[in-house]
């Protein structure tokens, strides 16, 4: 792998570059998802499919407080990465450490609402005593870390606009190794049930936050560091502004798996919920390739976009689409291939649902062929210091048009609709994003 310091932000950027700049935070996602699953896998298998649908449950609500995360994260990287384009790095500390002392504010507050409220928030979702418990349980503890949640999602934006991916990569893996060892110390050694596997998720963010805030709190090697500073409401709207595509996109993705839970549990029961529960995780780590991309080229498109280097601009987005397209033939084919083997890691125990997620699987990856270019297209606009369009195509995406197929295709193809939604969804998300890429051409100058 190439050393962070070979390559630098204001580079011409070949295929093979790209993918070498990109690549650790692509593997970040990844395992950032890959984790997460670990966590499933535990619950599943050892405590049950009870607990684990219990988790699912409640997981769509505590994901919601954590999009402030990628909001300030990718929003404030994007003004950040063109401040620095414009040859400002003063400035671009200052904004930097802005956006980390608001987030810290956010996360204490968020945090405490959050604790006060998760209880009659888990049987406004449908939880029945079985479940209630470990809806509670699980989420009590998991807001407990929410701001560590919080700023380890903003620093997976941050640290590549710093120069610094692969620290970012190595900050990541550190978090997920201490998520495994503690969810196979807790969960399976001392038979904690949920509380070990929220224990382990929370002390795994604590890694992710702190590590980078000590770095950024000293003198560094980056093109970052936190410094004094106050807050201004201009650029702090406008990194809301940015990022909204993406918090809408977290937001909405959260909203929308409340909506499938709710369907599932009407058309499927909880084995239904189960079955969507894994093909979250699963998704995860098909996604996080794309989502990994994405926020990688991300400062790279902001510097050039500051620096009004427009030939350059014209060659990330050629590149990015023939790589991204060849990405999502491979990911659909592999997810196709394997989505028995997928569903066994989690329900071998059970036959039905093992054939119903296996299923279930095989129908939601045919959407890995096309989101790759909403999902870019998101991001494209956001590193652009464009939130109107960024925003729109997530909120047409990922609420509504997610949500008008997750009620209307269950009608005619039963549950099956509700596992192709997302497909349907995705095919008229391409129609707006392929719309805003030529509209928006002139302005930005990326046109051929």
């Amino acid at each position: 792998m190439m050393t962070e310091s070979k390559i630098k932000l204001s580079d011409h950027f070949t295929y093979s570059k790209l993918i070498r700049f990109t690549l650790p935070t692509i593997v970040m996602m990844i395992f950032t998802s890959v984790y997460g699953v670990v966590d499933g896998i535990f619950v599943s298998n050892i405590v049950g499919d009870e607990a684990f649908a219990a988790i699912n449950l409640i997981m769509p609500v505590l994901m919601i407080p954590g999009t402030v995360g990628f909001m300030l994260g990718t929003g404030g990287s994007a003004i950040v990465a063109k401040t620095l384009g414009e040859g400002d790095q003063r400035k671009a500390e200052k904004y930097f450490s802005m956006f980390v002392y608001l987030e810290i504010i956010l996360g204490i507050l968020l945090s405490v609402i959050g604790i006060i409220t998760i209880e009659p928030i888990t049987y406004m979702l449908g939880a029945d005593q079985t479940l209630a418990p470990y809806c509670i349980t699980y989420g009590r503890i998991i807001l407990l870390g929410l701001t560590f949640f919080i700023l380890q999602n903003s620093f997976q934006s941050f640290m590549v606009t710093a120069n610094k991916p692969v620290m970012g990569l190595f900050v990541t893996l550190a978090a997920g190794f201490s998520n495994i060892l503690l969810d196979f110390i807790f969960v399976y050694v001392l038979n904690m049930e949920v509380t070990g596997a929220a224990l382990a998720t929370i002390i795994s963010q604590l890694v992710g936050a702190m590590v980078p805030l000590v770095y950024f709190m000293k003198k560094n090697k980056s093109l970052l560091r936190l410094v004094k500073t106050g807050f201004k409401f201009k650029p702090i709207l406008k990194a809301c502004t940015n990022g909204s595509s993406e918090m809408i996109t977290n937001l909405s993705f959260s909203l929308v798996n409340m909506l499938y839970n709710i369907q599932l549990l009407k058309y499927a029961g909880k084995d239904g919920v189960t079955s969507y529960g894994i093909i979250m995780y699963v998704g995860f780590i098909f996604v996080g390739i794309y989502l990994g991309y994405s926020i990688g080229t991300a400062p790279v498109i902001g510097y050039h976009y500051g620096a009004q280097n427009n030939d350059e601009l014209k060659s990330i987005l050629r590149k990015s689409f023939k790589l991204l397209a060849a990405a999502a033939f491979i990911l659909t084919l592999l997810a196709e291939l394997s989505s028995k083997y997928l569903a066994g890691i989690f329900v071998s125990y059970n036959d039905e649902l093992m054939t119903i997620t296996s299923r279930a699987i095989r129908i939601y990856s045919l959407s890995y062929l096309i989101g790759w270019i909403n999902i870019f297209a998101s991001s494209f606009f956001t590193a652009l210091n464009d939130g109107l369009s960024s925003g729109l195509i997530s909120f047409l995406r990922t609420l509504i048009f997610q949500v008008a197929m997750i009620f209307l295709l269950p009608v005619w193809f039963g549950l099956d609709g509700i596992w192709a939604a997302i497909i349907a969804a995705e095919i008229l998300s391409l129609a707006v994003s392929l719309f805003l890429i030529f509209k928006n051409s002139k302005k930005y100058g990326y046109s051929e």
